[in-house]
């Protein structure tokens, strides 16, 4: 049925819709029973369901119930595939229903700035193309069983450090490119019905009464629709709040701030109106859950089976000197490491998840093969417990392969504290470099939400990454170590060498108060591949047990307007003897040189499975955005007519083809010529060019470009021809007054002539 969302908000008392803008409580919204508005819940995600009942709080203190902890962000980023997103989204939903859950507190899609941001292991990704695909992806699938989501946090939420109060200082091309950019897409295509706001300010301004961001970015500009509730506690001043777009206030405040929206109603300092907005929002996101209830299914042991599937193909096998898949036959193998037999899989906070099953790689191994297994470290404190430490290379040294079960225990990174440095506890280095001394077939296992410095990468001949894989991990881990499943994950970040290798390295986290993003849109790969930096292990890079061959890149077209969209097609062929999945990633890099950008940026990606010796055609397509960047002047996104190459790679580090492409501008940068443009400025404007020609030659004369010196003299080496020139260009329009003897009426006159030819 259709509810007259309008009638019911005019049935209602001031004191009631003020009350449907807080929480009851923790979880619940405020009902009206005369009306018939019922109490729904929300519940943490966004990998499981953390539903609590009764003492609920914030930050996973009490219990929840049992459910299925699907894996991190962090680690399904690294699957580059939108459908096994939208089948896990699917699958929440399903146990939202089942629960009657209204709305499910995720995804989240924060970019990982720094490596030590102790949130990372809920974000998908350092690139906003790809956090925001998976988003969307997630989001679809939850919503397709008519339960909400929200896309959290709103925005520029990249540490924890001070993340209630801290502000974010953040030039807007970056703000648009890099961290409004992972959620634009996600909420233009997928619609959420929800959008969390973030603690932080942004520029200042706290992102919960930052009308900008709620009303003229988010509805005005991108078309949102749903409601804006805040991260729990991010709410400064409720009425500012409520004005600039918050519509939902979590948890309540036991009736303070309700009594203030009442009292800014009555005193006019708040338009009724503004408040009747904000209950119609909520109002449609409730009435859309309770209108299409579903019993749903919550089969434990079925979501169980869906997340380890997810693992295998999250996982990103870093390293493999011939040693993996392993062969069981006649060789005697060793797990080794605490890991091995209780591993991590979620981070700690408030999307800690109450797993009602845990399959270790000790449980799933059984089912290949007999190992040994030694403990090796203890995770309550990085201290090498030496019993544990000599029984674990003693049982290495005895076996024909090593298979370490390492990474960062729950108290190196979490939810409320950032990380102070990248490295694993030092107790798991030692084990590992002690264990390499005494075997040469050692393989490492990691489990940990962000990267880590691996000191021994070079002396182990095999290195998985799990991330944080959910509560199926030793599953999946087993199933890619025996070839019971190919690894096909690619690093949705990269993983530099050492900590200050990091762009953000000298910014981060700020001084409490403030923190800034001076390295800009120079983030991620972005700034170590246009650094030409080397890194342990680059974005997008991945091995398999077979290999990948590309060849025959075609594109629709060699010239396009900026309003076009390019097809562009090539063809992968599997040429190993295993089947296998292959991540074929599109950059663009921009040849114009027009502004100040990354060699590439991640514009599309496909994920294609191939049999053995199997060939296949794969297509994408590139729209204006694949090629603009955000133009501040236009206030908009802006492509540059020249030319661009279209970059068909396996990671950001390995281009396999190459096309280019020239995009031709609808738009045009306009030129405000005053006396300061440069004469370069001018010549490179195709209308101001010809005006500024006729006094360019004459200038260079005036600086001394033509001056007859002989070759050798003083005067032909001390003023060259080259010099002039680039002096010529970089000079502005008032160097006319001293090197061309102009007086002020004829250069105001040239401005004039200047400005009237821009202007045509």
């Amino acid at each position: 049925m259709k509810r007259d969302v309008k009638a019911i908000v005019k049935e209602m008392t001031l004191e009631e819709k003020a009350g449907m803008c807080s929480g009851k409580d923790f979880w619940h919204l405020k009902g009206v029973e005369r009306l018939g508005i019922p109490e729904v819940m929300v519940s943490d995600g966004p990998h499981g369901l953390r539903k609590q009942a009764e003492e609920a709080d914030h930050l996973g203190l009490n219990e929840s119930i049992k459910a299925v902890c699907f894996p991190t962000a962090c680690a399904t980023a690294c699957s580059f595939d939108r459908d096994l997103l939208q089948e896990m989204g699917e699958r929440l939903g399903e146990e939202c229903q089942a629960e009657d859950v209204s709305v499910i507190l995720g995804p989240a899609v924060n970019i990982k700035r720094s490596p030590l941001c102790g949130r990372n292991f809920e974000y998908f990704s350092e690139d906003p193309y790809l956090a925001s695909q998976m988003a969307a992806a997630h989001i679809k699938g939850v919503q397709s069983k008519n339960v909400g989501t929200s896309i959290k946090h709103f925005a520029a939420n990249n540490q924890e450090h001070r993340r209630m109060s801290c502000s974010s200082e953040i030039d807007e091309r970056t703000f648009r490119e890099i961290y409004l950019g992972a959620f634009e897409t996600a909420i233009k295509e997928a619609k959420p019905d929800t959008v969390m706001c973030s603690y932080n300010k942004i520029n200042g301004e706290f992102a919960s009464e930052n009308h900008r961001l709620l009303t003229e970015i988010l509805r005005d500009e991108w078309g949102f629709e749903g409601y804006v509730m805040s991260d729990w506690g991010a709410v400064n001043e409720r009425v500012k709040g409520l004005k600039a777009g918050l519509d939902l206030e979590m948890p309540g405040s036991g009736g303070y701030t309700d009594k203030e929206i009442v009292e800014a109603v009555k005193n006019g300092t708040m338009d009724e109106s503004v408040l009747d907005t904000a209950v119609e929002r909520i109002l449609n996101v409730v009435f859309h859950y309770v209108d299409n209830r579903q019993e749903g299914t919550f089969d434990r042991e079925e979501d169980h089976k869906l997340a380890a599937k997810i693992a295998a193909e999250s996982m990103v096998l870093l390293k493999n000197e011939g040693i993996l898949p392993l062969k069981p036959e006649g060789k005697k193998i060793a797990f080794i490491g605490k890991f091995a037999e209780q591993p991590r899989f979620q981070g700690g906070g408030s999307s800690h998840i109450n797993s009602f099953k845990i399959t270790s790689a000790l449980d799933a191994v059984k089912e290949v093969t007999e190992v040994t297994y030694a403990q090796g470290y203890d995770i309550k404190e990085d201290k090498t417990d030496e019993k544990l430490h000599k029984e674990a290379v003693q049982a290495a040294k005895e076996a024909d392969v090593a298979v370490i079960f390492a990474g960062l225990p729950d108290a190196f990174e979490s939810e409320g504290y950032d990380r102070t440095h990248m490295r694993m506890p030092q107790c798991q280095n030692t084990l590992i470099s002690d264990i390499t001394k005494v075997q040469k077939n050692v393989v490492v296992v990691l489990h940990n939400g962000s990267p880590v410095e691996m000191p021994w990468a070079d002396d182990v001949q095999g290195i998985l990454e799990a991330y944080l894989c959910g509560e199926a991990v030793g599953q999946a881990e087993v199933d890619l170590l025996f070839g019971k499943a190919n690894p096909c994950g690619k690093l949705a970040e990269t993983v530099p060498y050492k900590l200050s290798d990091n762009p953000s390295y000298l910014y981060f986290p700020g001084d409490g108060k403030t923190v800034e993003y001076k390295e800009g849109v120079f983030v991620g790969y972005r700034y170590y591949d246009t650094k030409e930096m080397p890194v342990r292990y680059p974005f997008g890079y991945g091995l398999s047990y077979t290999t990948f061959a590309y060849s025959d890149m075609q594109i629709s077209a060699e010239e396009i307007k900026d309003t076009d969209t390019l097809k562009v097609s090539l063809k992968v062929k599997n040429t190993g003897n295993v089947a296998g999945k292959e991540i074929v990633q599109l950059y663009v890099a921009d040849k114009t040189g027009a502004a100040s950008r990354p060699v590439k940026e991640l514009k599309n990606f496909v994920k294609v499975e191939l049999q053995p010796q199997e060939e296949k055609t794969v297509e994408m397509e590139l729209d204006k955005r694949s090629f603009a960047w955000y133009c501040t002047e236009l206030q908009d996104w802006y492509a540059a007519t020249g030319e661009y190459e279209i970059l068909a790679a396996a990671s950001s580090q390995d281009v396999r083809l190459r096309k280019t492409v020239r995009v031709v501008s609808s738009q045009e940068i306009p030129l405000h010529v005053h006396m300061n443009t440069t004469i370069s400025e001018l010549m490179e404007n195709p209308k101001t060019n010809s005006v500024i020609q006729e006094l360019a030659s004459s200038l260079i004369e005036h600086m001394g470009g033509s001056q007859d010196g002989e070759e050798g003299t003083a005067a032909a080496e001390a003023i060259t021809p080259e010099m002039s020139m680039k002096m010529m260009e970089n000079a502005p329009l008032r160097a006319m007054r001293s090197f061309m003897g102009m007086n002020g009426e004829e250069l105001e006159a040239l401005i004039k002539k200047l400005q009237e030819a821009a202007s045509m």
